[in-house]
């Protein structure tokens, strides 16, 4: 079970990695391409700064890596080992994947990256 105060609650929810109260990006949805990296400056509600300094993201990018090599896994395992198609039929659906999956592995990568560097702490959420 997934709650708040996990940290795995932040990072599929990409709430604040310090109070669990609020979402870090101005649109949940990450389909909106216009805002699929727009973030609020700061929690409104424990007023936790989200980029630490300039250009902190930069780092997601290398867990951007590992994430959609783990979505192309899966759709390669899916396709070609569960589902017995092709290898030109599993290539296709890895592609497939990673450009439908593109805003969704750039939200996780980065909900990653800034709970690398910061943890959940209660007594914030009672504030």
């Amino acid at each position: 079970m997934i709650r708040k105060g996990m940290k795995l609650y932040s990072i599929l929810f990409g709430v604040c990695p310090k109070c669990h109260q609020e979402s870090m990006y101005v649109n949940k949805n990450p389909y909106v391409l216009t805002d699929v990296v727009k973030m609020h400056e700061k929690c409104s509600h424990c007023n936790t700064k989200y980029q630490i300094e300039p250009s902190f993201f930069y780092g997601s990018m290398y867990v951007s890596y590992a994430v959609g090599i783990a979505f192309a896994v899966a759709a390669f395992i899916i396709t070609y080992n569960i589902l017995e198609f092709s290898l030109t039929v599993a290539f296709i659906a890895i592609v497939a994947t990673l450009v439908g999956f593109f805003p969704v592995i750039m939200r996780l990568s980065r909900n990653i990256w800034i709970n690398i560097f910061m943890s959940y702490d209660k007594t914030l959420v009672k504030k």
